[in-house]
C-alpha cells in the first residue's frame, strides 16, 4: 500500500527484454526511461548497413550503377532494333541508331570489364559516360553529320560509303572493341583508366597475351574502334577529326605514361618497349 492509503502500482521489471510484449500493468516511468535509453544507444552505435560510397550519392552507388547499366541496355537494344528495321527498308537514317547502339555496348563493357577483373577500381566513372567535354563534342558532331548526310545528301553518302566500306568499318569496330576489352581483362588490376604517377603495391609489368604483341592494346583498340565507327557512318569530316584528335591524344598520353613506366620498371620496360609496337601510325 502507498503512504496515502491507495494501492501502489505493481513493480515493473525494467530488465524486461525489449522484444517481449509488455503486459498490461507492467509499464512504469522507470521502464519507459530504460527502454528509451536502450533504443537511443542502439541508434547511436549501430553501424550503417552499407558504407557511404554505396549510397545513392556515392562514387560506387548501387542505384547509380544499376540505372546506368539499365539505360545503356535499353538504348543499345533500341539502337540496334531501329538499325535493323531502317536498313531492311533501305532508309539511310539507320546510321545514327547504329552509332547509338555501338556507343552503349562500349560504355557498358568499360564498366563490366573493370568490375569483373579490376574490382578495386570499379566506380560509376568507369562507365566513361563523362569522359571529358571533347569526347562528348566529337560524338555530338558525328551524330549530326550522320543525320545530315543520310537525310539531305544520300547520293554523296552512297558514293563514299558503299557496302564494302561499311564492312571494313564493322571489322574495325569489332577488332577494336575485342582488343580493348581483352586487354583490360588480361591486365586485371594493373589496368587503370587514369595514368598512374606512383607505383602501387602489386603493380606488375604485363608482357603476355595481347601485351606481347601490342605495347598499349587498350589504346590500339579504342583508336581503331573510334575510326571504325566513322567509316560505318560514312562521316568524312568526323573521320578526319577523329583521326587527328585520337592520334594527338594517344601520342601525348603514351609519351607521358611511358615516362612513369620507365620509373616503375626501369630496364625491364625499356626492353619491353624495344620489342613491341603500339600499332597506331607514327606512335
Amino acid at each position: 500500500m502507498a503512504q496515502n492509503g491507495e494501492p501502489s502500482a505493481p513493480h515493473a521489471d525494467i530488465s524486461l527484454p525489449v522484444n517481449r510484449p509488455i503486459e498490461k500493468g507492467e509499464w512504469t516511468p522507470e521502464l519507459d526511461a530504460r527502454l528509451r535509453a536502450r533504443e537511443a544507444a542502439n541508434i547511436q552505435f549501430r553501424k550503417p548497413a552499407l558504407p557511404h560510397y554505396l549510397w545513392p550519392d556515392g562514387e560506387r552507388s548501387l542505384a547509380g550503377i544499376a540505372i546506368r547499366a539499365f539505360l545503356l541496355g535499353v538504348c543499345g537494344a533500341a539502337g540496334f532494333l531501329f538499325t535493323a528495321f531502317l536498313a531492311y527498308y533501305d532508309f539511310r537514317l539507320w546510321r545514327p541508331f547504329f552509332f547509338l547502339g555501338v556507343l552503349c555496348v562500349f560504355h557498358f563493357l568499360e564498366f563490366w570489364t573493370t568490375a569483373a577483373y579490376n574490382t578495386p577500381t570499379a566506380y560509376i566513372s568507369s562507365f566513361l559516360l563523362t569522359n571529358g567535354s571533347r569526347y562528348r563534342q566529337a560524338h555530338t558532331v558525328a551524330f549530326i553529320e550522320a543525320i545530315v548526310t543520310s537525310y539531305f545528301f544520300p547520293s554523296w553518302q552512297a558514293r563514299v560509303n558503299p557496302p564494302w566500306v561499311i564492312a571494313l568499318g564493322l571489322v574495325m569496330i569489332v577488332v577494336g572493341q575485342v582488343v580493348r576489352s581483352l586487354a583490360m581483362v588480361q591486365a586485371g588490376t594493373n589496368f587503370n583508366h587514369q595514368v598512374q604517377q606512383k607505383k602501387n603495391d602489386g603493380h606488375e609489368l604485363v608482357t603476355t597475351g595481347l601485351y606481347s604483341v601490342f605495347r598499349h592494346p587498350s589504346y590500339f583498340g579504342f583508336f581503331w574502334w573510334g575510326l571504325g565507327t566513322q567509316v560505318v557512318l560514312g562521316n568524312t569530316v568526323s573521320f578526319v577529326g577523329y583521326a587527328g584528335v585520337l592520334w594527338y591524344f594517344f601520342f601525348t598520353r603514351i609519351t607521358h605514361e611511358e615516362k612513369h613506366l620507365i620509373e616503375f620498371f626501369g630496364d625491364d620496360y625499356k626492353a619491353y618497349r624495344a620489342r613491341t609496337r603500339v600499332w597506331i601510325p607514327f606512335i
